[in-house]
């Protein structure tokens, strides 16, 4: 063994100590060992950082950009109502949500489609009668696996894809990925919805919500072509049920009704009073198709309100016509528009003071568009409402604006949730952009990171993704751990490690043996990802996957699919992909909960994944 390749094993060793020990964020070890192979010569200092311009690194960048802009425009949301049964059982109620996730996670990152889904789990679980973590367990196996079906479905597959351009083979196709993966996908999905949920522990949930902010009150406008105009009451209660929101008012021609009759038909132009939590309202505006009223033009007076008492904040004022008037409403002032939860400090100065008073609208350029107030309900209309210390409120318009009125007016922020409107015409231009991308990619008319940047670049035009939050939606952390590693293998490469490695597997475990071999690949890879980042493992094993073919002298794709299957199937520790980790305290779960399901879904992966691997890339 040369000296070069020595501390090149030691530097890897201390890579994945590094990972496992989990002390530093992954992407601080990853740009250690590249740094630590700089220092010790086994990476050219002008090579170093060459993988940030790499086409995996690219195109994982720009997928989350454009998974956030299938996120905020409502699309995933609106794709659930329509494929989620609505009062089947648990089998097919399981089989539907994790094939949901599992097709989101095929085109969009599985991370992004797990956080989406959450609340659609947690409320799942409550109509089923199960604990939340027996629903989202197989949720964030569903879109695991789901990833694995596609070249932009996970990390992994980019960086398979990436060493076998870098072999001089050329990268793989955006569907080479799927007959392998759709088969270990369907029999993963099969087996939890069937019997695998009953393997999850029962746990306790903790903290789903992570904070606790009471019902808000929201005035919604019934628009032309909402499905809520001709419905009666009853009828939108009904159909807002599985959200828990219902409706509290009626406002019909400036007239306003308290606890109408549930009879009552609604029609288009009247405004309903809903009570809701904050991260159902997105939910109760798609639904049936409402508008938040104070995201529309307002009228340009209030006019009487019947069924109310009189106070002097609802008295007509001069400053009421300024705040109507919006040619008057100052300019924003950045083309971002944006929700945010403030709550009202002790001494505010908003006490027993409404929006109308305070001139929300004309001096500040912002919307009020829900107001939470603890086990109370206000009997006059948003605008017109007095704000007491401790009421949280729900504001629209551009950052900078929301921070003046917040320092001016003392308020703070809540803590930070993904809060948003539904857009039915960016839902649509989100999703053609997608799908145009992954057209284009997949029928080689661009390289894939080309593609994708484009549809990056529309996005930001289209505003699907606001400019200003393109770079808020890209996981650095990952890329730096692509670009760092990417240099390190190729060091493994061209020192002739990964050769050595894959040579002393295959004398002594493979025994020559091409289908052992690959078996072995597939397994030891799994082993490693449940212990460390899925990307830093395809990224360590690639290289020792192409040895091995070579030592073989076989095909050394099949070699690769491995690599790609068994990276992304962590299901035995919460460390081992993020979707795990991210229903670790959610589920209420613990280190030892996971491979009850964990287990018996890998042993069916390899069942399934080594008879496929052999039948789609013959070696």
């Amino acid at each position: 063994m040369k000296p070069e390749q020595l501390l090149l094993l030691a530097i890897l060793a201390a890579t994945v100590g590094a990972f496992l020990w989990g002390r530093w964020r992954h992407d601080m070890v990853a740009a250690g060992a590249l740094l630590a192979c700089v220092l010790g010569g086994l990476v050219e200092p002008g090579d170093a950082f060459a993988g940030f311009g790499h086409p995996a690194v690219i195109t994982v960048a720009c997928v989350l950009v454009l998974s956030r802009g299938l996120q905020t425009s409502g699309a995933v949301d609106a794709l659930a109502r329509a494929i989620l049964p609505a009062k089947a059982g648990r089998t097919l109620s399981l089989a539907a949500l994790m094939g949901l996730g599992a097709l989101l996670s095929s085109v969009m990152n599985n991370v992004g489609a797990m956080a989406l889904l959450m609340p659609v789990a947690i409320h799942l679980s409550d109509r089923l009668g199960l604990a939340p973590g027996q629903i989202l367990m197989p949720l964030a196996f569903g879109t695991i696996l789901g990833g694995m079906t596609t070249l932009i479905g996970t990390p992994p597959n980019l960086i398979v894809s990436g060493f076998r351009a870098a072999a001089g083979q050329g990268g793989f196709a955006m569907f080479d990925f799927t007959p392998v993966g759709l088969a270990v996908a369907l029999a993963g999905i099969l087996l939890v919805a069937l019997v695998g949920w009953r393997l999850v522990p029962a746990r306790k949930q903790a903290g789903i919500e992570g904070f606790e902010s009471g019902a808000y009150i929201t005035e919604v406008r019934v628009p032309e072509d909402s499905k809520a105009a001709g419905l009666r009451l009853r009828e939108i209660e009904e159909a807002l049920a599985d959200v828990d929101a219902q409706i509290v008012g009626v406002v019909h021609k400036e007239v306003r009704l308290i606890a109408a009759n549930p009879g009552r038909m609604v029609h288009a132009g009247d405004i309903l009073l809903i009570e809701a939590e904050a991260d159902s309202l997105p939910d109760v505006l798609s639904i049936l198709g409402l508008k938040l009223e104070e995201a529309v033009k307002p009228e340009k007076t209030d006019g009487p309100e019947a069924g109310t008492q009189s106070c002097p904040q609802a008295a007509t004022k001069p400053g009421d016509e300024k705040e109507e008037d919006e040619d008057k409403a100052p300019a924003a002032k950045s083309g971002e528009i944006v929700l945010m939860e403030l709550a009202a400090l002790p001494g505010s100065p908003l006490a027993g003071r409404s929006a109308t008073d305070i001139m929300l609208r004309t001096r500040y350029g912002i919307n009020l568009l829900a107001l939470s107030r603890e086990g109370r309900r206000s009997m006059k209309r948003l605008r017109r409402i007095a704000i007491q210390p401790g009421d949280l409120l729900l504001l629209q318009g551009p950052p900078e604006s929301i921070a003046e009125f917040a320092a001016d007016k003392g308020c703070v922020p809540l803590a930070a949730r993904e809060l948003y409107i539904p857009d039915r015409r960016k839902a649509w231009e989100a999703v053609s952009i997608m799908v145009l991308a992954i057209a284009v990619a997949a029928f080689g008319v661009l390289p894939a990171a080309v593609a994708f940047a484009l549809g990056v670049l529309a996005s930001m035009v289209l505003r699907t993704v606001p400019p200003r939050a393109v770079y808020d939606a890209i996981d650095w952390p990952i890329v730096v751990l692509l670009a760092s590693m990417i240099p390190v293998a190729g060091a493994m490469e061209a020192t002739g490690t990964a050769d050595l490695i894959a040579r002393l597997l295959m004398d002594n475990v493979a025994q020559g043996h091409a289908v052992a071999g690959l078996l072995l690949i597939l397994v030891v890879t799994m082993c490693l990802s449940d212990l460390m980042n899925n990307a830093a493992t395809a990224a360590v094993m690639c290289p020792i996957a192409i040895g091995t073919a070579s030592a073989l002298g076989v095909n050394a794709d099949a070699f690769l699919m491995a690599v790609a299957i068994g990276a992304s199937c962590a299901f035995l520790t919460p460390i081992g992909h993020q979707n795990n980790t991210l229903i670790l305290g959610p589920g209420g779960f613990g280190f030892g909960d996971y491979w009850k399901l964990g287990l018996p879904l890998e042993i069916v992966v390899v069942a399934v994944a080594v008879p496929m691997l052999l039948w789609a890339w013959p070696l």
